[in-house]
This record gives C-alpha cells, sequence and structure tokens, in this order.
C-alpha cells in the first residue's frame, strides 16, 4: 500500500511522512489549516505556500516548508504534490506516487468555486481516500448568488428595523466566504477578535477582504448603527453578543439544511453555505478520480461507503480524528 492507517495518522512509509496526522510526528504533510488536520507538535511541517500564513498564525513557531500547487517534491521514493481543495484558501488534496501507484488524500474539499479559493482540481489516481462531511441526498447547496441575496437582504431588513445583523460562521474560511458576499453599502461590518485575526493574515498575503471594524471593549455598538456582525457560532447568546442591544441571530452552515438544526442553534435566520461538497460534489467528484479503491472518512461514513459499493465501487470505512464541519465552534470547519 501507498499509504497506511496507524495510530498517528495517514502514513506513507516509502517517504516516512503523515498526512494530517492527529499525533506528534517528524514529518507532517498539512493540507489545511483548520485544527482537526494541522496540529502542534510535529518536527517538520509541509503545505502549500497559500496555507503557510495561516498555519503559523495558528501553530506559531514551527518548521515550515511549502509547495505551490502542482509542484513535484520527492520525498524519499515517494513523488508528492498538492492539488487545489476549493475548500479554504490555501487547502489542498495531497497526490502520493510510489512505484506507478497514485494514491489522492483529499483532506476537506468543495467542488464549486467561490471569490477565495482556489477552485477545486481532479486529480486521477488508483487509490481516493475522501471525505463525506455531507454524505446525504438531503445536502444539496443552493446556488451562491441565492445565499448572497438572503443574507443581504436579511441585513438589510434588521438595519431598516434598527437592529444589528449578527451572524456566526468559523473564523477561518467561512468568516472570510461570508464577508466576500457581502453589499457593504448596506452598513458597516464588525468582526469578533476571533474572525478579524484571521482577516489580519489572510489580507496580509494579499488576499481581497472588505474592511471591517474590530469589536474591541472600548468599541460603541451604537456608533456603528445597522451593522452586520461577524462573530464564531459560539458567541451567539453570550455576554460579547448582548453588547450590541436589539439584533437578529443567524447562522451559516450546511448543516442548516437539515430540519430543526436552526432551531437548536436558538438562531432567527439559517443560511445554507458550507465550504464542503454536497452530496452531488462528492460523487461527481469521486467519479473524475477514476480510482478503483475509495477509503472514507468523517462523515456520514458508513451509509455513503454502502451507496459507493452499491454504485460498483470498493469503498470502505477508515476511522480517522477529522471531524468536517461541525455545529459547535471547534476549529474543524
Amino acid at each position: 500500500m501507498v499509504l497506511s492507517f496507524t495510530q498517528a495518522g495517514i502514513y506513507c512509509a516509502a517517504g516516512d511522512f503523515h498526512i494530517d496526522p492527529w499525533r506528534p510526528v517528524d514529518r507532517a504533510l498539512i493540507t489545511h489549516g483548520h485544527a482537526d488536520h494541522a496540529r502542534p507538535g510535529h518536527a517538520r511541517y509541509l503545505c502549500t505556500d497559500i496555507a503557510a500564513p495561516v498555519l503559523r498564525h495558528r501553530l506559531g513557531k514551527i518548521t515550515l516548508d511549502t509547495v505551490r500547487y502542482g509542484e513535484d517534491r520527492t520525498i524519499g521514493t515517494a513523488r508528492v504534490s498538492f492539488h487545489p481543495a476549493g475548500h479554504v484558501p490555501g487547502s489542498a488534496q495531497i497526490r502520493v506516487e510510489v512505484g506507478g501507484q497514485v494514491w489522492v488524500v483529499s483532506g476537506d474539499y468543495k467542488v464549486s468555486a467561490d471569490a477565495l479559493s482556489t477552485p477545486f482540481e481532479p486529480v486521477k489516481c488508483h487509490s481516493f481516500i475522501t471525505e463525506c462531511t455531507f454524505g446525504l441526498p438531503v445536502f444539496a447547496w443552493p446556488d451562491e448568488d441565492a445565499i448572497r441575496a438572503e443574507i443581504n437582504a436579511w441585513w438589510a431588513a434588521n438595519a431598516a428595523d434598527g437592529r444589528a445583523s449578527l451572524l456566526g460562521a468559523y473564523s477561518l474560511g467561512k468568516a472570510q466566504r461570508v464577508l466576500s458576499l457581502l453589499d457593504t453599502g448596506i452598513g458597516p461590518i464588525l468582526t469578533h477578535g476571533a474572525v478579524e485575526n484571521t482577516n489580519a493574515v489572510m489580507r496580509g498575503q494579499g488576499i481581497n477582504l472588505p474592511e471591517t471594524v474590530h469589536v474591541t471593549p472600548e468599541t460603541d455598538p451604537k456608533s456603528h448603527p445597522g451593522a452586520l456582525v461577524l462573530a464564531p457560532p459560539s458567541a451567539l447568546g453570550s455576554t460579547w453578543a448582548r453588547r450590541f442591544g436589539a439584533h437578529s441571530t443567524g447562522f451559516a452552515s450546511g448543516w442548516m439544511r437539515l430540519r430543526g438544526v436552526r432551531r437548536r442553534r436558538a438562531a432567527d435566520r439559517g443560511f445554507v453555505l458550507s465550504d464542503h461538497a454536497d452530496w452531488a460534489g462528492l460523487n461527481d467528484a469521486i467519479a473524475e478520480t477514476g480510482a478503483e479503491k475509495l477509503y472514507v472518512t468523517h462523515g456520514y461514513t458508513d451509509i455513503f461507503a454502502r451507496w459507493l459499493n452499491e454504485c460498483g465501487y470498493d469503498a470502505e470505512v477508515v476511522p480517522t480524528e477529522f471531524t468536517g464541519e461541525t455545529l459547535d465552534d471547534g476549529e474543524a470547519e
């Protein structure tokens, strides 16, 4: 096998490296910066040049090397390259070739394009390790323009009623994607520190984001009437949120496709926006790889693997410590 599944994570013996390991290892190849994939404690890290600033921001002083998308790197007797995953800026699928056999580790991926991430590119391979966070037919994402219109109409209506709009979105990836959808003519955009810190990193590497105001203890909400406030989901309903007085709450997530989830999140509005592939996207991406063998991780794994086998694939579930997009804050976005 080109790759094996160990207690530390996905391992390549030919190159003596791990991919997104969850235990400390000597050499870690990282698909992207979310905390269930990029963990502290490794001796050496390798990621894309676009993902590197976020990794440094989140992990501190680490020994980090970078590659560009499509650039070949030989490690031991393994040939390695990173390819766009479309999940968040800099996210990658990792292609590993040993002795003519090609395996691809998807990391987290999204097949529909957005304004921030390098669009997903299918990679031909013999074996494909795929996520299936949203591996049920009920998960079908609406067109991004429709979500853009929904969010901005909600914000505009709240502003007209004299209320702030508090929108929950994970601090890396989702929050910046929401920013890319906003009509800045409606009002000011305020951000929680966790979101603004990531914004600063991305702006520093040339990613274009609209102007935002960092909420600090000195911020007077009354001086920003009709604002949209972008914050991690955990901030909704907190003491931090109550400073904004009368407000409406929203939550941006693929989980908003399920009935009852918005109610359990105590949000007034739910917006179906995910940085993962939906059911159709998963199936399309898998077909495009041409893979003979599929390994299914994190999500509706049993159901999705059974479906793939019924479709004629050779698929099996592989337990990992990846979590995909969760209903909790976490960093597993």
